[in-house]
């Protein structure tokens, strides 16, 4: 009798986790900037992996921090985005993948569409495994992880797992000038 219950709790909460993971993978999620301490400054990064603060100090740009957190969303280090290949533009989708991830290459294909419909949009992949300080300094958890950039450097958005593509859209239409980027949005061919 003790296993038979053991077994129903253990399938309820590996049912509650599945359900959860289902639910919450591959959404593109708002960043949140850091509570301000009660001296002011930007609070502890132990809430948020990815607050500027930890950010910028991983990065060794410390005064990239304390203009971050006034500006309320976490500004990644100039530095840190062209070690990573990120060149300036009004968007950036910065996608964190590893070699043997198939979810990765489904978010480079669902990424891929969305710039070739949005082009004034970027998208750069980067391999986890080679980047591992800039996975410690943004918060990277898993593969693949999408980052959300605006055209200051501030992350807006994170995904981890698959995005969907109407999410990213409506993501970049929010940065984009113009809610797109383009007069005439290109069509994929099929």
């Amino acid at each position: 009798m003790t296993g038979l219950l053991a077994a129903a709790v253990v399938l309820v909460l590996a049912t509650g986790f599945g359900l959860w993971r289902r639910r919450t993978d591959g959404a593109l999620r708002p960043v949140s900037a850091p509570a301000p301490s009660p001296d002011g400054s930007a609070g502890s990064a132990a809430g948020s992996a990815t607050s500027a603060t930890s950010a910028a100090s991983a990065a060794g740009a410390g005064s990239a921090a304390g203009s971050a957190a006034g500006a309320g969303a976490d500004r990644v280090p100039r530095e840190l985005l062209a070690a990573l290949g990120v060149e300036p533009a009004p968007a950036t989708l910065l996608q964190f993948s590893s070699a043997f991830c198939q979810p990765c290459r489904a978010t480079r294909r669902v990424l891929g569409e969305v710039v070739a419909l949005l082009p004034a949009a970027r998208h750069v992949e980067v391999d986890a495994e080679s980047h591992l300080d800039a996975v410690r300094a943004l918060g990277i958890w898993r593969t693949p992880t999408t980052l959300v950039l605006d055209a200051g450097g501030r992350i807006v958005r994170r995904a981890a797992g698959v995005p969907g593509k109407a999410q990213v859209i409506a993501a970049l239409a929010e940065l984009l000038p113009g809610g797109g980027g383009a007069a005439e949005p290109r069509t994929l061919e099929p």
